[in-house]
């Protein structure tokens, strides 16, 4: 399975930064992902306006959360 790793940090204190893990369908490859994480972006950032996105990526669905 594939994720989009968000990379975000504090607004607040941009000190303190966090990687958030969204799971996509399991039928995407990585290829795949970079198409389809664009939308999630946002809303994403939308739901934690607390936070705000440094940079983002694609991983394998054995990354681990942080």
């Amino acid at each position: 399975m594939i994720s989009i790793i968000i990379s975000a940090c504090l607004i607040s204190n941009p000190t303190v930064c966090k990687d958030y893990r969204v799971p996509l369908a399991s039928n995407i490859d990585a290829k795949g992902c970079l198409f389809r994480a664009q939308p999630h972006l946002p809303r994403w950032a939308e739901q934690h306006p607390q936070w705000t996105i440094k940079r983002w990526r694609c991983a394998s669905g054995d990354y681990q959360d942080l």
